[in-house]
Formats: C-alpha cells, structure tokens, sequence
C-alpha cells in the first residue's frame, strides 16, 4: 500500500504505490545519505516544494546550458554518465527507492559530481510545478511495468503524464524511454505515438532495439538482456 501524498500546487491528493526502502544501508552508504545528500537534495518539505512554479535552473549553484531530468533512476548509473560526460549540462534525478538515492551518491561521490540534484519522491507533485519548456531531455528507464491488468494505472507512462512530458520539453527537446516488457512497450507507443508533438525518431528496427551511443547500460538493461528479454529503446521528439 503507497503513501498518500498532497499535491500542495493543485489540491489533489496522489497515492504513491511502490518501494522506498530496501535492505539495511551499509554504513558507507548511510555516511553519504547524511552528509553528502544534504548539498544535493530538493527537499520535499523545503521551500521549493511550497506554492507557485520552481524554475529548475535556480536549484544549482552554477548556470548550466541545458537541464536534463531523469524520473526513477534506479541505481544511478545512466544518471551519473550523463553527469560526467555532459559536465554543461544539470541533470534533475527523480527516486522514491532510497537504496537507489543512495547508489547515486556513490557514483557522485566517486566521479566528483556536482551537476546533479536529486528528489527522493514522487514525483509527480513536482513536475506540476516546473514551467512550460524547462527540460532539454527527459528520461524514464525500465520503469515498473506493473504487469497485471488491475495495477496497470499505477505505470507512469500514461496519457497525462505524456502531457505533462511533453509540456515540459522545448521544442526539438528529446524524451527516451525503455522496458524490456513487451505488453508495456505497447502501452508506451500507443501512448506517445498519439501525441501529435511527440516525433517518433524510429525510421527502422535498428534504431529501437540498439541503445545510441550517448546511453549508456543500467543494470536493469543487463539483467534483462541475462534473462532473456530484449529491450526497446524507444526516443521521442518535442514538435515545435
């Protein structure tokens, strides 16, 4: 059962279905929680969370040229390559799972990185508060697929949330997404191939069954590949 949450810019209330704890954080692991963590956080309770629109440039120390946003990125390695191969650019991670935060400060810490802020919730009450055309790219990587038919509305790739997507993207600005779930890659293309501002980049198999080269292998992609499953790398284009 998920924790409800209130959407303070709207009113509504979300329910958060999925994990946020695992097992018990090494002690090194719990040091980077305690004293890294702090410089890199949006807090949920801290003023950015508060009434009226963030602007998400205005979350790093430094002006960068694009902000990127990653929603659920695991254990942080595709996040924490963007971060140190695209050093010009902010990237914005989005995790619930707090041994996923976690791994993510590893990475940070290991490879010195300070273009990255992190959200550990939902987060769909904060994408609610970033203006229109903020992100340069989006990505939402082997998300849950909630496979049963009665938990499918608990996916995040959804008609609204394609909107909101979509809204936040500049124009020529890039939305990847992945699953190794044939049912939810369906759902996906369905999804955002009924958007008339969202392009297909596809013009032939190869360019959804291989990663490009600028998106480098999480574990989820390996375990899948391990277990059989082939993975569809599917990027969309904001119109305009």
């Amino acid at each position: 059962m998920g924790n409800p949450d209130s959407d303070q810019s709207t009113g509504r209330r979300t329910i958060f279905r999925g994990r946020r704890h695992g097992r018990k954080l090494r002690a090194s692991m719990q040091s980077l929680m305690r004293d890294l963590l702090p410089a890199l956080l949006i807090s949920p309770e801290g003023p950015e969370r508060n009434t009226g629109k963030i602007e998400p440039s205005n979350l790093f120390n430094a002006p960068f040229r694009e902000i990127w946003m990653e929603i659920g990125f695991g254990g942080g390695e595709h996040l924490a390559w963007q971060a140190e191969h695209n050093p010009d650019v902010g990237l914005i991670g989005c995790e619930p799972y707090i041994n996923g935060v976690a791994s993510l400060l590893r990475h940070a810490s290991e490879r010195e990185l300070s273009n990255i802020r992190i959200l550990p919730d939902d987060v769909r009450p904060f994408l609610e508060r970033l203006p229109d055309a903020c992100l340069t790219r989006l990505f939402v990587l082997f998300p849950d697929p909630w496979p049963k038919r009665r938990h499918q509305e608990r996916r995040i790739v959804q008609w609204e949330t394609l909107a909101t997507f979509s809204r936040l993207l500049k124009p020529g600005g890039e939305l990847r997404l992945a699953t190794d779930d044939p049912q939810y890659q369906r759902w996906m293309l369905v999804r955002a191939t009924g958007r008339d501002d969202l392009v297909w980049m596809a013009r032939r198999p190869g360019d959804w069954k291989a990663r490009p080269d600028d998106w480098p292998e999480t574990r989820y992609e390996a375990k899948a590949i391990k277990e059989g499953r082939a993975p569809a790398f599917l990027r969309f284009q904001k119109a305009g």
